[in-house]
């Protein structure tokens, strides 16, 4: 095992919050191979980089010699975790969990070594359990106390419908804890009230508590929100390579360094250097093509990451829809329709509603190959939208 201390440095790089970071010293003094935990809900078939933050924190861990347990919530995701939502996220069938599963481990091990993870699934201990260790479960905690989650709050104090089930599944992600017997639990900073719900259930059943570590939500290529599909701002894991890469040199400067402590495996000591190296007057794009080889080295390959930049950037041939276009959903909030300004600017194909302006006035935004007016209005429904010479999406408005 590596000594304590330098396992901490590397262990908290990253890392939100930790509680409670004393025992999380304890544990690791103990020299034994510690359980780490984290939970995914196949809620989609494909991966993101903004999912691969937890992935790279528990590829460290297993690097340092401790078991990982990559847990896929078959039966969590039948009942839909309300985390960040406004309102009750629709379950999902056994056949969408069986196919995203699937597809999830594929990924997964591009980063993770199969050989040493323990792949389960909560279905294991839940599908023999009855109604009577359910309603023993639920008895463990008060509507009270499930109203403080920041999530039921708001929707409480807002007069929108919180179902019965939702309650349920902070107990259920809680007691896969229980079940694993897991030393540390790893979690997105939204995850955070199920994650304590994990340490509860522990101390009531009378193991000793998991440290539970949060990790911070990535930003998209945009800098300022959470990488998300819904948004168009990510790269997806299983993107061509240039595209992977072009989208990677394109990101701002401020985010570069925020993306290699979360997604590099570059030692801290490397990373520094790079620092120093602009500091002194390297470019930054240096920088973030170095970045950008890593990424696709680990996702398609050294040959692949070698080459990534001549398919970076091509211009987009017109009747020929590129591979990986992304799908981006738009709302309408409402409205019968949008102007095509607003949609291009909410699909993240121009930087900002000026640059949206200047694209309509010199018509260089096309719908379904279509040059378009500037005072064009869309409703409900998908579209092929091109803004510029390499930027393009099926954008669906609803």
């Amino acid at each position: 095992m590596v000594p304590v201390q330098q396992a901490l440095a590397e262990i908290r790089r990253g890392v939100e919050e930790t509680l409670v970071e004393s025992e999380l010293i304890e544990k690791l003094e103990t020299g034994r191979p510690l359980r780490i935990k984290a939970g995914f809900d196949p809620t989609a078939p494909d991966l993101h980089l903004g999912h691969t933050v937890l992935l790279n924190k528990l590829k460290q861990f297993q690097d340092l010699g401790h078991q990982i347990i990559f847990l896929i919530g078959d039966f969590t995701g039948m009942i839909g975790d309300p985390t960040g939502k406004s309102a009750t996220r629709p379950p999902l069938t056994p056949e969408d969990i069986e196919a995203n599963a699937k597809t999830y481990t594929e990924q997964v091990f591009k980063i993770l070594d199969p050989t040493k993870t323990e792949v389960r699934f909560n279905s294991e201990w839940f599908k023999d359990k009855g109604a009577d260790f359910m309603i023993k479960l639920a008895g463990q905690l008060s509507v009270a106390r499930m109203l403080e989650r920041d999530d039921f709050k708001k929707r409480f104090k807002a007069n929108q419908s919180i179902s019965i089930h939702e309650f349920l599944y902070p107990l259920v992600q809680g007691y896969d804890s229980v079940a694993l017997e897991a030393d540390i639990e790893l979690g997105g900073t939204d995850q955070k009230f199920n994650l304590l719900m994990g340490r509860e259930l522990q101390k009531g059943e009378g193991q000793d508590a998991q440290v539970v570590m949060m990790m911070p939500l990535l930003e998209g290529l945009d800098g300022v929100k959470k990488m998300s599909k819904s948004l168009g701002n990510y790269v997806g894991i299983t993107e061509a390579p240039g595209t992977m890469f072009q989208k990677i040199v394109s990101i701002p400067d401020s985010l570069m360094w925020r993306w290699y402590e979360l997604l590099s495996f570059k030692s801290l000591k490397e990373i520094e250097s790079l620092k120093i190296d602009i500091e002194n007057g390297a470019n930054p794009r240096d920088a973030k093509i170095e970045l950008a080889r890593e990424i696709v080295a680990r996702f398609h390959g050294d040959e692949a990451a070698g080459n990534a930049h001549k398919g970076a950037g091509n211009v987009i041939t017109e009747g020929e829809v590129p591979d990986g276009t992304p799908e981006i959903d738009v709302e309408l909030d409402g409205q019968a329709d949008l102007a095509i300004g607003a949609i291009i600017n909410k699909a993240s194909l121009a930087s900002n509603s000026a640059q949206a302006r200047d694209m309509l006035k010199n018509g260089r935004v096309k719908v379904k190959w279509e040059v378009v007016e500037p005072t064009l209005k869309l409703g409900p429904g998908k579209y092929l939208i091109q803004a510029g010479k390499k930027k393009i999406a099926w954008v669906t408005l609803k």
